[in-house]
């Protein structure tokens, strides 16, 4: 409720303040920098993502700027670059992933009754990752090919309404299909993947845990025929058949039957082979849940657009690490706050909003809609008038 704050304040106050200090507690990140907390630590982070600074200097030169608001919106240690620097390299960063966790389950929590593009009452997932090109010579932990520096950022998204649910920063060598064996699966949900997550060692994990998964497969898999079913051509599709793979190697991996549909989309021109676990659902749904994936796609643009993820403020994995978690943070914030407000605007028009109001001593709902609402600094008062205009 407004009462006279800052925006940046009355934003920060949808966070779970007592989840927060769990997740310091459980990783003590209070014994080094005590007059610099982890809640001052994630506010500057948060700023620097919400104002689009680009390094620790913009951070530091424009909260001093705004040193007399930086009590009322939440700060009560000293704002400095070198700090700021410190804690980022030091403190774990797996309190940034722990609280995220949290802001993720309110997230699922209020779109789990959005508008989905496919009529399924199960939880749908795309799994993907993207690349993040970095300096080699600050970043020399970060080898990629051809004397490159770059990490790697494998999401897993909600489809409903585009929520990470699960992130992991890799080397931008690792193989996509290796973060199978750390993900944590959901019995009972879809779990859709492109070409690289071929492993069917790691599918088997996924069917024998109560998962199903939609992947592409590749052109030269081979296989037995056990069965087929019909097909209506006019829609796209070209056969649905039941398999068993033949490859001595693979049919160790995967001993079980699986689904294999072709697919032709008119529109790219283009033919796509999808391998399932699951027999119940239409061919027809199998194609439009992988079309759905490409959200995930979307979700990489837009984080890449409106976040700052290709400017980190250190150059340590632990600083890396948190940095992503506060920006995964910060956009579920705004999913949050847009839910919460039923807004119409997109999320980058949130965040461009938010961007310029910050500082503000206006309401969200002013902000956000734009409202025009008396500053409580000018609002009416019982001063009589010395002259009638």
């Amino acid at each position: 409720m407004y009462r006279g704050q800052i925006v940046f304040a009355q934003l920060m106050e949808l966070l779970p303040r007592a989840a927060f200090d769990a997740c310091v507690r459980r990783y003590p990140g209070q014994r080094k920098l005590r007059g610099f907390s982890c809640r001052d630590q994630f506010l500057c982070m948060a700023f620097a993502q919400l104002s689009f600074r680009q390094s620790l200097r913009d951070v530091e030169t424009c909260l001093r700027a705004m040193q007399p608001k930086l009590y009322h919106a939440g700060f009560r240690g000293p704002i400095s670059r070198s700090t700021l620097a410190d804690a980022n390299r030091h403190r774990d960063w797996r309190i940034y992933h722990d609280f995220a966790q949290v802001l993720i389950s309110q997230a699922q929590e209020l779109y789990a009754q959005g508008a989905f593009a496919v009529a399924l009452q199960h939880t749908v997932y795309a799994l993907d990752s993207t690349l993040i090109e970095l300096c080699l010579a600050l970043f020399p932990w970060a080898h990629s090919q051809r004397q490159k520096g770059a990490i790697k950022l494998h999401t897993l998204v909600d489809l409903r309404g585009n929520i990470p649910c699960f992130v992991r920063v890799s080397t931008a060598k690792t193989p996509d299909c290796t973060v199978l064996d750390h993900l944590p699966v959901e019995p009972g949900s879809y779990y859709v993947m492109d070409r690289g997550y071929n492993d069917y060692r790691r599918l088997h994990r996924l069917s024998t845990s109560g998962a199903w998964f939609i992947v592409r497969g590749k052109q030269n898999l081979t296989f037995h025929r056990l069965d087929r079913r019909p097909v209506d051509r006019a829609s796209g599709l070209r056969s649905d058949q039941t398999i068993r793979l033949k490859d001595r190697r693979t049919t160790r991996k995967y001993p079980d039957r699986l689904r294999r549909i072709h697919y032709f989309d008119a529109l790219l021109n283009k033919r796509f082979l999808f391998i399932t676990n699951d027999f119940s659902l239409p061919a027809l749904t199998i194609a439009e849940l992988y079309r759905c994936r490409w959200q995930v796609e979307l979700f990489f643009k837009w984080i890449k657009q409106n976040l700052r993820i290709q400017h980190f403020l250190g150059n340590s994995p632990n600083a890396v690490k948190t940095q992503v978690w506060i920006a995964i943070s910060t956009y579920l914030l705004v999913a949050i706050l847009k839910k919460q407000l039923g807004a119409e605007h997109s999320m980058s028009q949130i965040l461009q909003i938010l961007s310029v109001t910050l500082f503000e001593k206006t309401s969200l709902n002013a902000a956000i809609f734009h409202e025009n609402q008396p500053n409580s600094e000018t609002a009416a008062s019982n001063q009589l008038h010395l002259f009638d205009l």
